[in-house]
């Protein structure tokens, strides 16, 4: 094979692998929250099928929660409250302390964090393994 054709091939599977690490990315992105942080994970024991997943989560101003479900529970804790707004709505508070809990397939949040302080929560799901954990579609 001459320097050509190798140096040919060596760019087309570069271009090939290029492409589909770029998929892969924009494909979590999709499937979850780029500032959710995974804590654990493991096995809900009983429950075949299913797994238990903490995780936390910081929204700066101007951030957006857009409407989404989960393919089981999410509860949610408020470490840290902020203000938010839904858009049309008028701002409101989501208060330190807050429990938040969300059933299976239930479209929730859809709502910007407005004001000066962040958004923090901490999280744990209880959803079907191997799926994923954030469905945006409307």
């Amino acid at each position: 094979m001459t320097a050509s054709k190798r140096l040919s091939t060596l760019l087309k599977a570069a271009l090939v692998f290029s492409a589909g690490f770029a998929t892969a990315l924009v494909a979590q992105t999709y499937t979850d929250s780029p500032q959710r942080i995974e804590l654990k994970r493991t096995d809900l024991t009983g429950a075949p099928g299913m797994e238990v997943i903490a995780s936390t989560a910081e929204y700066k101003t101007g951030d957006s929660i857009e409407r989404h479900s989960h393919p089981g529970v999410e509860v949610a804790y408020v470490l840290q409250g902020a203000s938010i707004q839904v858009p049309g709505k008028e701002p409101s508070t989501l208060p330190t302390g807050t429990a938040l809990l969300n059933l299976r397939d239930v479209k929730h949040a859809g709502f910007k964090v407005v004001g000066d302080v962040p958004l923090k929560l901490f999280t744990v799901h209880v959803v079907d393994k191997g799926q994923p954990l954030y469905d945006f579609s409307k």
